[in-house]
């Protein structure tokens, strides 16, 4: 075929010539794959202006866009089913398997006690240890150790005086450990 033809052919974008047309093999590969191409950025496009128009941040909102509000049951949540909600899950089992494991320490290197952390007596359910000894024994596993004790107290399993607990200044802080039946 001549050049005649091939310029007739390509007057416009959406009448991409068959490879078959031409005699070179490269020149018709790279029409095909740039034809890929186009129709790939122009999905995305398409997606991504679309999503923009359900996203109450953007610059492209529609008045039917509702921002969600404070107090709503999705407020400050990633939506369902996205990566982002997939990975909070993941975090969140994580962290839940160092409070266990946590747990399982002081177990281990505590001594039995018969009152918890306010005095009262608890039939002999709790398990002390002071935090120097947590800390030499639980530094070996994670470099988290206070984090995951803050986690504790929260979930109730722990409780130990003070906001927070630093090395070398609270070494002799009672951690107490909640033991439930």
């Amino acid at each position: 075929m001549g050049m005649n033809s091939q310029s007739s052919i390509m007057e416009t974008e959406d009448d991409i010539p068959d490879p078959a047309q031409f005699s070179d093999d490269t020149a018709a590969a790279c029409i095909v794959s740039v034809k890929g191409l186009k129709e790939n950025w122009q999905k995305w496009s398409d997606e991504h202006r679309e999503h923009q128009k359900h996203n109450p941040f953007s610059q492209d909102t529609r008045p039917s866009v509702v921002a969600p509000q404070r107090g709503q049951d999705d407020y400050g949540r990633p939506l369902q089913g996205s990566v982002t909600e997939q990975r909070g899950k993941d975090a969140h089992t994580h962290v839940s398997r160092e409070v266990e494991e946590l747990c399982e320490v002081i177990r281990n290197i505590g001594q039995p006690g018969d009152k918890d952390g306010d005095g009262r007596s608890s039939d002999g359910r709790v398990i002390t240890v002071e935090f120097g000894k947590l800390f030499e024994h639980y530094v070996t596993i994670s470099n988290k150790l206070v984090g995951i004790l803050l986690r504790a107290r929260k979930q109730g399993l722990v409780d130990f005086e003070g906001e927070m607990l630093w090395q070398g200044k609270d070494d002799h802080a009672v951690i107490t450990l909640f033991i439930s039946n």
